[in-house]
């Protein structure tokens, strides 16, 4: 069998195996999968070693060491899931079943397709004798992302320094190719939109349901709000990573509308995913009011998922935030403020990930992009500063605009042909990072 067609298989084979052991979060239970996974690795060549703050809930880092100090890579995916209902799905989601050319089940989108293809990568190269020429390359599979990362990459990162500090890391959050008129367009996460969730609260006076007029309905002041965060949209916000976007595509980043337009015209599916990035987005996604069916509400609260750029601070957000809810008495309060993350674009991983594209899909670009989430990269640029992850998952054959709605969702899939494609990258960009 050929290299190419080995590498293909295992990372397949792999992820079916991963895929079987359930690690829905909660309560996640990653134990068994770590387990299994870290003897993979170890038979490979690696040193590994389990760690954590729970006994069924350990992360996993192994390292590959040459000869001399240097550079570390790292390569991170979770492995703890979102539930799954096997009525809704196709293919039993705990089967790893392969049908219609692709592999089915939770995780072989989010995200256990990663941490196949870069345990058979990095396990590829040990088995053949690579060792890097000087510094380190690390395989780090984490648990608990799915709820915030608290026992994940938060604890490994806060608690393990020694065992996490990497100075370039590969993670979740791009590369599944974006095609855009005639273009083959590959995102490169650089940075992540942070978390400002927010609370709305109304004020009224409680009365018996019965009789209306003696009360002032807290809960009914509230609909001019939710109405406003459905018809309005605050002013853009553009900065570095999404300006940088703009003009790759070969927009005026000065005159985002109009380039969000022309980026609908040629490419809608794409447009919908870049314009959330250009400014705040707040989504009404949670009310609530009286305690009893025939009380009318002294007080109602709105809860808004509120995401915005990366950089931006609870002040300039606010602003924002008055600007579409309005000043009409209404108490808002920031219930979460995560500030949002961000690595530099131009890096030598940057280099190392065009020159593997111009190889593997010629003619292809690797453009910037902000992912309107976040992802466990926070967590290391947090911990060490000059760290520069990005997310980046190859994806040749199943494009972005399909592989999106399926994260979360019923019937996740990943085309095989892709598992080969992003572990070809996982196996090449070693050689090219560490010699």
């Amino acid at each position: 069998m050929a290299g190419g067609d080995a590498l293909a298989q295992e990372t397949a084979d792999v992820l079916a195996r991963l895929i079987r052991f359930k690690t829905v979060n909660p309560p996640g239970n990653e134990r068994e999968c770590q387990q299994w996974l870290a003897g993979y690795l170890q038979e490979a060549g690696f040193d590994v070693e389990l760690m954590g703050a729970e006994p069924e809930r350990p992360n996993l880092v192994a390292t590959l060491k040459g000869d001399e100090p240097g550079p570390v890579l790292g390569y991170t995916s979770h492995v703890d899931t979102v539930l799954a209902d096997a009525d809704d799905w196709r293919h039993d989601p705990w089967s790893g079943d392969v049908a219609d050319g692709q592999l089915w089940g939770r995780g072989a989108v989010d995200m256990k397709s990663q941490t196949a293809a870069e345990a058979v990568a990095a396990a590829t190269l040990a088995r053949n004798g690579w060792r890097p020429a000087k510094g380190e390359l690390k395989v780090i599979a984490v648990v608990d992302e799915e709820t915030g990362g608290r026992l994940g990459s938060q604890w490994i990162t806060e608690q393990r320094p020694d065992a996490a500090r990497v100075d370039w890391l590969v993670n979740e959050g791009g590369g599944a190719v974006m095609p855009y008129g005639d273009r083959r367009l590959y995102g490169v996460g650089c940075a992540e939109k942070g978390t400002f969730r927010f609370r709305v609260r109304a004020r009224g006076v409680a009365a018996h349901a019965s009789v209306p007029g003696t009360g002032d309905n807290a809960l009914l002041k509230l609909a001019p709000v939710i109405t406003r965060l459905g018809e309005r949209q605050p002013e853009y916000d553009v900065v570095a990573e999404p300006k940088a976007l703009l003009q790759a595509l070969g927009e005026d980043a000065e005159n985002p509308g109009q380039a969000v337009a022309h980026i609908r015209a040629v490419e809608p599916r794409l447009a919908v995913l870049v314009e959330p990035t250009l400014r705040v987005t707040a989504v009404p996604t949670r009310i609530w009011a009286s305690e009893k069916i025939n009380v009318i509400p002294a007080k109602a609260d709105l809860l808004v998922d509120c995401r915005v750029p990366p950089g931006m601070n609870g002040d300039a957000t606010m602003r924002r935030v008055r600007e579409l809810v309005g000043d009409d008495g209404f108490e808002v309060e920031f219930i979460e403020q995560v500030v949002g993350n961000r690595s530099p674009i131009d890096s030598p991983l940057m280099d190392a990930i065009r020159g593997w594209l111009a190889t593997s899909d010629p003619g292809a670009e690797a453009v910037p992009t902000v992912l309107p989430a976040f992802t466990d990269s926070r967590h290391f640029r947090a911990a060490f500063p000059d760290c520069v992850a990005y997310g980046f998952f190859p994806q040749r054959h199943q494009s972005l605009y399909e592989t999106w709605p399926m994260m979360h969702a019923s019937d996740e899939r990943i085309d095989v042909r892709d598992l080969a494609f992003a572990a070809g990258f996982f196996a090449d960009l070693p050689r090219r990072l560490l010699g």
